[in-house]
């Protein structure tokens, strides 16, 4: 019996920590108790920051089970039920249906992207100049496409780089088999090579995904709560771009001066450069690559490119929910590119279907968030305000508030309550229309201040490049916090002086 014990007690949580795991058990065991003695209330913001818990922990232990754990215990509690979990689930699907497919089908665009980001690369040798090009090719692509699929295009590139290199640094061939979770073969002087390539990657995967923020802030495509503002106030699409442009561009500009302030003085963990060793080894890949590429190839990357063309405009003009537009892809370039057997298929889906488990999980958190009315006292208190004053305290309440929870879910909730605000004759039409831009920009710049913030920043954090380059919840936090703070005072001086 002994024996089965321990057995079961390794099992749990797998190769996590035992401090970890203990961690989890002590959650499960008081949170019963503190829902007795101080109220579902008290008992749902510890949940809350329990669940935040196991996404800074997600370099120890994948937070789908510790955090699925709570959220099952919060249902049974009964701080939510599954009824209100599934209309947070129907509410989001659109986001879950752009998960299982738009990732998905950024894999089959592999081949394109590693073409074009390992000549980019190659030759642009300023760190400044290529952290600016992420930075702002993120920004310009997250303003009509979505910010989860332009990190799958940033992580795919990524991935392939760092594969390439770590086949290399093992002594294997590019096309050999490897397990790039062990460093075992790897020695000096290449193994500080790639601390230094895994920093290198650090800081542009960080510049890029910032970038997804600065530029979907901007448009009414530009993040699903600007689409959900734009419907309640009623405005088109060159009306929401004039409407937050006041605050959207300064902040524009802020985050791409913070990236070229960041780069040069190597602050927060940027500033490292890519390895003369590195930059060998993918010069040596890409032309390998070119030499080897047969009529073939060169028809897949034409295929590729065909269906990347075929994403960006189906998504800058909305032919379809992003999903569907995704699942298109996916049938276009595989059935282009000769990817027909359900194994090689198959590859594509392992990187985004855990994360919309783990997403699912969070909007039972959500859930509880709504059934509790935890973020009540915050609203009141903001409404209660008046003028420019209301403008700024909505900036910074849905900034503070989108850190811990789901944007989509703040902007719901507050536009909402501005739209009945104005519907009851409370606020004139021209204060509605500051405050819902105050809503929007203040869900989408200062929620970068943590990776549960945003959605694209989750997903960064909880793939599979993640722990493979060392960027876990800490990291993340430590190396957003400038642009944190410069985007903040610059949305909320920009709302001042401009809105006010």
């Amino acid at each position: 019996m002994t024996a089965v014990r321990r057995a079961f007690v390794q099992n749990f949580l797998g190769h996590a920590p035992g401090w970890y795991k203990l961690t989890v058990v002590v959650f499960l065991a008081l949170n019963p108790a503190l829902l007795w003695l101080t109220g579902p209330f008290m008992a749902g913001w510890v949940l809350l920051l329990e669940f935040i818990f196991t996404l800074a922990m997600a370099l120890r232990c994948y937070p789908l089970q510790p955090g699925g754990l709570l959220a099952l215990e919060g249902i049974i509690l009964g701080l939510s039920n599954p009824e209100s979990v599934y209309r947070e689930v129907v509410a989001n699907f659109p986001v879950l249906l752009l998960l299982m497919f738009m990732v998905a089908g950024v894999y089959f665009l592999r081949e394109l992207l590693l073409f074009i980001f390992t000549r980019l690369l190659v030759s642009i040798r300023s760190k400044v100049a290529i952290s600016l090009t992420f930075c702002a090719a993120s920004a310009l692509l997250s303003a009509f496409l979505d910010a989860l699929t332009v990190i799958a295009v940033v992580l795919t590139v990524g991935s392939g780089l760092y594969a390439v290199y770590h086949k290399a640094a093992s002594g294997r061939g590019f096309d050999d088999e490897h397990d790039h979770e062990v460093d075992d073969l790897i020695h000096d002087p290449r193994r500080g090579d790639l601390e230094t390539f895994r920093a290198f990657l650090r800081s542009l995967l960080m510049h890029a995904a910032v970038g997804t923020a600065l530029g979907g802030v901007c448009t009414l495509v530009g993040e699903p709560q600007n689409l959900l503002i734009g419907q309640v106030a009623g405005w088109t699409f060159s009306e929401f771009f004039v409407r937050v442009a006041p605050v959207s561009l300064p902040v524009l500009a802020a985050g791409l001066l913070t990236c070229a302030l960041l780069e040069r003085t190597a602050w927060f963990g940027y500033g490292a450069r890519m390895p003369e060793s590195v930059r060998e080894v993918i010069e040596s890949f890409a032309a390998r690559q070119s030499a080897e590429r047969d009529a073939r190839a060169v028809a897949r990357l034409w295929a590729q490119a065909a269906s990347a063309t075929f994403l960006i405009v189906g998504l800058a003009l909305h032919l379809a929910e992003v999903g569907l537009i995704g699942l298109t892809m996916i049938v276009i370039a595989t059935a282009l590119s000769g990817v027909v057997e359900e194994k090689r298929l198959g590859h594509a889906f392992e990187e985004a279907l855990p994360f919309t488990a783990l997403l699912v999980t969070f909007f039972a958190i959500v859930a509880v968030i709504h059934e509790q009315h935890l973020f009540k006292p915050v609203i009141d208190y903001v409404l209660a305000k008046s003028g420019r004053e209301q403008l700024v305290w909505m900036f910074a309440a849905n900034g503070l508030l989108s850190m811990v929870s789901d944007n989509v879910f703040v902007a719901t909730v507050y536009i909402n309550e501005v739209k009945a605000a104005l519907d009851a004759g409370l606020i004139a039409r021209e204060q509605f229309d500051l405050l819902a831009v105050s809503v929007n920009t203040g869900t989408n710049v200062p929620s970068v201040a943590t990776p549960n913030g945003q959605a694209a920043f989750l997903f960064l954090l909880t793939s599979a490049l993640a722990p493979l380059i060392r960027l876990g919840y800490r990291e993340m936090f430590w190396m957003a916090l400038p642009y944190t703070a410069t985007m903040t005072m610059t949305g909320i001086m920009a709302t001042l002086l401009l809105l006010g």
